[in-house]
């Protein structure tokens, strides 16, 4: 049997009300007594009784035994998710930075105050991986996860590549369809999909890493240059994150675009659609795909983590028990294509291998090799120089092929 659950949620935007809409076309047993919400004085389109603008209304409530928490204020999201759990309430969150930023110490308020935190909006909207990731690849060697996490970069590329719209426009539509953050760089500079991989990774592979150990360089400084050199190779751009076992120890993680080719199952995905590339050892490769933002897809996996605390679900982080502990490795050299403005970048920037550089007035680019560690400390400067970065791997392993040829012929 279910058991009722007596709500507090904090947070009526459009998850918030996504989830709210959702909830109302149900019968599940659920009751949500009291919203706490910042800004009394907003028209609001349910009863004045049930907002407050007080969060001890809903901490301090012994009725209430389930907290959902929907802001964008990572801070004040964590002061209300580790309360909540001290007190013994379980807790349903879609802050990824927060979760991100305080996993460890969050997986040990769980099991210290016997109480359970669902996260799966925080990762993906709809598409159910960290479910997945937890039951189905629980005894699975994962070889690595990747894909487009974030709805609205990928919303914004595919507007610029389909619709020849300009960057700005691209974004405005994308923030006026509730899809970009307030704040577009945490969409745009890979910060948002930075969180959920690292939420991700933990479990895949039972590592927790903080967020500020791994590169994220975004679409920012993507120009229509750049576009006309991946259609001319017949090529996607798409922000990519990407968790890759390297062996038995090691493990890396980054975020930047990438130069999609048409045999990438990543290729199709576009507008604020999101999917999930995992390559396993025995499954081999699955990918899983629906939107990732909006209010209806979001609150959508909201509600399916409410729904499974009727019977009492948690997360076992079963590889962080049980698993080898991996290390994150930035040691790992990723083939890139780097479209720069000012020669000092490029001869500040030490490339283990070369496989092309092209310049004119038009574009002028390296296709190489750097290490993730060589570019988290040039990051600053390739974005300084309005320059744009995306993985390569296609493009090197063909341009090398090339000269391994030329040199056979010579």
């Amino acid at each position: 049997m279910s058991k009722r659950l007596t709500i507090g949620l904090f947070g009526f935007g459009v998850v918030g009300q996504g989830l709210h809409d959702i909830i109302s076309t149900k019968d599940l047993n659920i009751e949500i007594k009291k919203i706490a919400i910042k800004n009394p004085e907003k028209e609001r389109i349910l009863p004045e009784h049930l907002f407050t603008t007080n969060p001890d209304d809903i901490l301090n409530d012994p009725d209430i035994n389930t907290v959902i928490e929907l802001i964008n204020d990572a801070d004040a999201a964590y002061e209300i998710v580790t309360r909540a759990l001290k007190s013994g309430k379980n807790v349903v969150s879609a802050n990824k930075k927060m979760i991100a930023e305080h996993l460890d110490e969050l997986v040990n308020l769980q099991e210290k105050y016997n109480a359970s935190l669902l996260y799966e909006g925080a990762v993906c909207g709809s598409i159910p991986i960290i479910r997945n990731l937890e039951e189905y690849y629980d005894n699975e060697l994962l070889h690595s996860i990747s894909g487009i996490f974030n709805g609205s970069s990928n919303f914004i590329l595919s507007k610029i590549a389909n619709e020849g719209l300009e960057y700005a426009e691209a974004l405005k539509q994308a923030q006026e369809l509730g899809f970009a953050e307030k704040d577009p760089i945490l969409d745009v500079g890979g910060y948002d999909p930075k969180y959920k991989l690292v939420i991700a990774a933990a479990h895949a592979y039972g590592v927790f890493v903080k967020p500020e150990q791994v590169l994220n360089i975004g679409i920012q400084n993507f120009s229509a240059a750049d576009l006309h050199f991946a259609q001319e190779h017949q090529l996607k751009i798409k922000l990519v994150p990407t968790a890759k076992k390297l062996d038995d120890k090691e493990l890396a993680l980054y975020v930047i675009p990438k130069l999609v080719p048409k045999s990438d199952f990543l290729y199709n995905v576009e507008n604020e659609y999101n999917a999930v590339s995992v390559k396993a050892a025995f499954a081999d490769q699955q990918l899983f795909y629906g939107k990732g933002a909006g209010g209806h897809p979001t609150g959508s996996a909201v509600l399916s983590d409410v729904a499974a605390l009727r019977y009492d679900y948690r997360y076992e982080y079963k590889k962080y028990h049980h698993d080898k502990k991996l290390k994150l490795q930035n040691d790992h050299i990723i083939p890139v294509y780097i479209r720069y403005n000012s020669e000092s970048l490029i001869n500040n920037i030490h490339f283990e291998f070369i496989a092309e550089q092209h310049k004119s007035i038009e574009l002028s680019y390296v296709l190489g090799g750097v290490r993730i560690s060589e570019l988290i400390a040039k990051k600053r400067d390739i974005l300084n120089d309005g320059a744009f970065l995306a993985q390569a791997g296609a493009l090197t392993e063909k341009f090398e092929e090339l000269k391994r040829l030329k040199l056979e012929k010579a």
